[in-house]
Parts: C-alpha cells; structure tokens; sequence
C-alpha cells in the first residue's frame, strides 16, 4: 500500500469544535499544579522522572506560561538559565542539578566537561552545563515576561540585567555559527535544534560513525518505551558528535554536521524582534534590530524557502554542492550545501515571522492543512513530520508526533496572519488535548493519546498561555511590521 493509501485508510481525527471546552479555572489549577510540581526553587524541570535538570528553550517556553502564574518566578526562570551562559555568549541547552545523581540522565555533567573542555569558550566554573544549545526563544521569553508585570520588572532590573545577555546570546549565533555563510545560524548537534530524530537529520548523520553502544548508556530508557524514543543506532551517532565537539574544544566550525535549520532561525528572528523592544523600553532605539531581523528573515526566504513545495527545508551546509529544492523551486545565496528534502514541522515554523510575506504565509497555511501535515482534516494537533514520508512514525519522537510547543508556535502564526478560525481551532485542539492526555510530552497526532512523560512542563506552561488572551506577538514592533507588510 503506497503513503496515500495509508493516509486515506486511517480514520479521520474526532472534530473537536463542538466538544464542551474545558472548564478553565480547573485547566488552569491543573497547569499551575505541574510547574509547581516541578519547580525546584530557582528553576523548573520538563520532567521530574525523564528530565531532571533545567532545559534552555524548555525554560523559556514555560517562563511564557509561569507569568501568568507568578512574574517572579518567570524572571527567576530565565535568570538562572542565564547565569549559566559561557563567555562566548552561548547558552548551554542543559544546566545541571548537583544533588541529582550521575546515572539519572545521560550524557551527565561528567561527559561534558564543560569547566575543562569549554574553559577556552569561556565555560563558567561555578556550575556545570552541556557544551551545546537550544533555540534562540530566550529574548522573545523575557520581553513577555516584562509585560505581565511591567512594575515588578523595572523594579529588579530584571530587563536591564538581562538584556547584555542576551544580546551577547544572539551575536554569539549570528556570528560564531554562520557556518554556510549566508548570514542564518547553523546547528552543529540535532540536539541543538530541540527536534532531536527528525528525519531532516538522517543524510547529515550518515556520515558519522557512531558510538560504540557499550561506551555508554541511556538513562531515557528507563521512564520512556524504547519505541516513543530515538534507536540505539541514532544515539551512538549524538554521542560521537557530542564527543568530537567537546574533544575539540567546543569551537565551531569544523565538525561533520552543520545544518542550516528554519525553526532555529525563525526564533532567532522573533527575539531580535524581541530585543528590539526591549533595548526601546530601556530608552535605546530599537531600530538597528528590527532592521537587522528583517535582514535574517530575507536570508531565512532565499536560503531555505522552496515555492513548488509551499515550505522551508533545512540546508545541510556541509554536503557538497547545491540544490535546486526538493520540488525544484529556486535557491539562492552562496553555494553552500543542498536543501533536504524532507518535510517537517521545521519548515512551517517560520509562519510566526510578522515580516513574511503574505504569499509566502499563505502558502504556509496550505500546507499545514495540506495532505502532508493534515490540520484540520486527518490530525488534530500538528505532526512533527510528513505523514506522507517514508520516515513517519506515529509514535517516534519527532518523527511524527505532535508537540505542543510547535502547536503553540503555529497557533500563534496562524493569528498572526489572520487566519483567526484556523488559530481558533487549533487552540481548542491543543486545551482539549493537553488536559486529555495529562499534559503529555508528545501526543499522536491523530488521537492525542499521551507518549512520553507526563506532567510535562512546557505543556503545562503553553496551556496557560493558551487559557489568557494575551496575543504573543501584540507588541508595537508586530503592529508597525503589519501595517508594511511585504506582498
């Protein structure tokens, strides 16, 4: 049976749209009750059982729901992250906790090294971190947590100790890690890019030998099934990768595996937008960032940005030569590498950009209710991966089941653009499903039945956020790029 066969055989997903919506005081107790269960007393964890220490992009999405919880705790969120950034401006995607034990998580501080290996990268000594990052969402945190609570903010510095952080963060990307010299930031570890199976990585993972499986051993099997969670084979290839950057260093440039990704850098975007308005509330002027993201976003459209196939693909910067796209739309910019012809979240992603196009988003929201992705017909939250791809697996990581940050990313696009009904509906299918599912880590997309951990943090936080109506990307900056939008 061939993929749309397979597609047309599966039942449709239940339409929600006329289920009685959940009682959200009762919704918002229950979201509350999981950040607080897994609040540590400076930070909070994804996952008491699976992930036991602080996550970077994990902690901004859940500051964006903890401020309508507790501003402070929200501000505490991103300053203890940030107290952990190196001296090169890196945040590190894992800062650990020194009173959980070694074998709980892997790799652990042990294999990472960071206040040795990292001492050239600037590693703080104080506290032990990975040597690798997560997306940019950090400025775009800040600036909504500030707006919760404007008065608490001013009053504890909280933007103006923050800001030289994050502006060194983003610097740090938009220079060190312009591997393809385009302009865009390039991730040097799938983990980097959050979405750590996606099948956008196996070409550029196949020509790293992997691990020897008795070098070491995953602790993620022991809270998760060994089919929701990435093979054995793509594990030893992380940690060869893991291990030759820290080997080296943790300097940038040379290593196997360099990927120009849209999700990355689309939210590299929106927080220079963020860093805009930020660096204005603190009486500078915003304008050299907003022109700057504008800049990015241009780049982000004629690197990645294929027409015939209405999406962004990743660019693997260090396969040889260059590609005319997956359906052989144009590319341009340097010849660095080839576009990867496979479809993912990623690639609608950059839907939440106020300075798209409007042909460009409009070919986004065909084809997130399009066959490959299916919002709206076949699945109910969206999956992480082509339902029509060879790859796809319901139950797989990010090989096909949906993820509510990415959900709430695209929610938020799709307002943005003035698809209201269609933000309206997914909103509804991501309440429903979060409480439904106990605020499960990933979900399937055409049942929501719960894979992974429960309780999940960013869940939890996203479902706040959902619950009041506080548009995330309402700032001046948004309103004035809409009102010059590019057709």
């Amino acid at each position: 049976m061939d993929r749309t066969a397979q597609l047309t055989a599966r039942p449709v997903a239940r339409d929600i749209a006329y289920d009685p919506p959940p009682a959200a005081d009762s919704l918002h107790v229950k979201a509350a009750r999981v950040l607080e269960d897994n609040w540590t007393g400076t930070s909070t964890v994804p996952s008491c059982s699976l992930y036991p220490h602080q996550w970077s992009w994990d902690s901004a999405f859940i500051a964006i729901g903890l401020r309508h919880v507790s501003p402070l705790r929200a501000q505490t969120e991103l300053e203890t992250l940030l107290d952990a950034q190196w001296g090169d401006g890196r945040i590190p995607h894992i800062v650990f906790n020194p009173s959980v034990p070694l074998d709980a998580y892997f790799p652990s501080p042990d294999f990472w090294r960071s206040s040795t290996a990292g001492r050239a990268a600037g590693a703080p000594r104080t506290v032990q971190t990975s040597g690798i990052v997560q997306p940019p969402v950090h400025a775009l945190a800040a600036w909504l947590v500030h707006r919760a609570d404007p008065g608490l903010s001013r009053a504890r510095g909280f933007l103006t100790r923050m800001y030289p952080r994050l502006a060194a963060w983003h610097r740090y990307l938009l220079h060190r890690r312009d591997l393809g010299a385009g302009g865009l930031a390039s991730v040097v570890h799938p983990w980097e890019q959050g979405m750590d199976n996606s099948p956008c990585w196996d070409a550029p993972l196949s020509r790293v030998t992997p691990a020897p499986a008795r070098s070491f051993r995953r602790a993620d099997l022991d809270h998760g099934a060994a089919e929701d969670r990435p093979t054995d084979l793509d594990y030893g290839r992380y940690v060869r990768l893991a291990t030759d950057y820290r080997d080296g260093g943790y300097a940038d440039g040379p290593g196997d595996f360099a990927v120009e990704d849209p999700a990355f850098n689309a939210l590299l975007i929106a927080s220079e937008h963020a860093l805009a308005e930020i660096a204005r509330e603190l009486g500078a002027t915003g304008t050299a960032r907003h022109a700057r993201a504008e800049r990015l976003t241009a780049a982000l459209i004629e690197r990645l940005w294929d027409p015939a196939e209405g999406m962004f693909f990743c660019r693997d910067v260090r396969s040889e030569g260059r590609s005319d796209g997956p359906g052989g739309g144009r590319t341009g910019g340097p010849a660095a590498g080839e576009l990867i012809p496979e479809r993912s979240v990623s690639g609608l992603v950059p839907l939440l950009l106020p300075a798209l196009p409007r042909d460009i988003a409009a070919a986004l929201v065909r084809t997130l209710g399009g066959p490959h992705f299916g919002l709206g017909g076949t699945t109910r939250l969206v999956p992480s991966y082509d339902l029509l791809g060879e790859a796809f697996e319901p139950h797989r990581y990010w090989r096909g089941p949906a993820w509510f940050n990415t959900s709430w990313l695209l929610e938020r696009g799709l307002r943005l653009h003035g698809e209201r009904g269609r933000a309206d509906a997914l909103r509804r299918a991501i309440l429903h499903t979060a409480d439904a599912s106990g605020f499960a880590e990933y979900v399937s997309p055409y049942t929501g039945d719960a894979c992974g951990a429960t309780g999940f943090s960013w869940t939890a936080a996203l479902t706040l956020d959902l619950l009041h109506d506080h548009p995330a990307w309402d700032t001046t900056a948004v309103r004035e790029l809409k009102g010059g939008d590019r057709g």
